[in-house]
């Protein structure tokens, strides 16, 4: 089952509070700090990043197991661990980037 975590949006500004992944060459700041639950996403140039993910607003789900959740879908970012206790891997679905998030407790 899916449970709707955040919103990643793209853009071009500097916002407040952004946190910079240099492997990935982008800032984003905390869904935590968002009321409506936005993460903001400013990508570098040369950013290893797919460019439909640095392009496109993606919707992000916790989900019980990612391989799972991933599992037959168009894989558009393999699972990778961005902290600890954290998986992530995104998929295409609808022609949009879909983040799927475990959290492992």
């Amino acid at each position: 089952m899916r449970e709707l975590h955040h919103i990643g949006i793209v853009t071009n500004e500097k916002k407040e509070n952004e946190n910079y992944m240099a492997d990935a060459k982008l800032y984003v700041t905390d869904v935590e700090a968002s009321p409506n639950k936005i993460e903001w996403l400013r990508f570098e140039d040369g950013s290893p990043m797919p460019e439909l993910l640095q392009t496109t607003t993606h919707i992000s789900y916790v989900v019980p197991d990612l391989k799972e959740a991933m599992a037959g879908q168009e894989v558009l970012l393999e699972p990778f661990s961005p902290a600890e206790g954290l998986q992530v891997g995104f998929i295409v679905e609808e022609g949009i980037p879909i983040e799927f998030m475990q959290i492992d407790n």
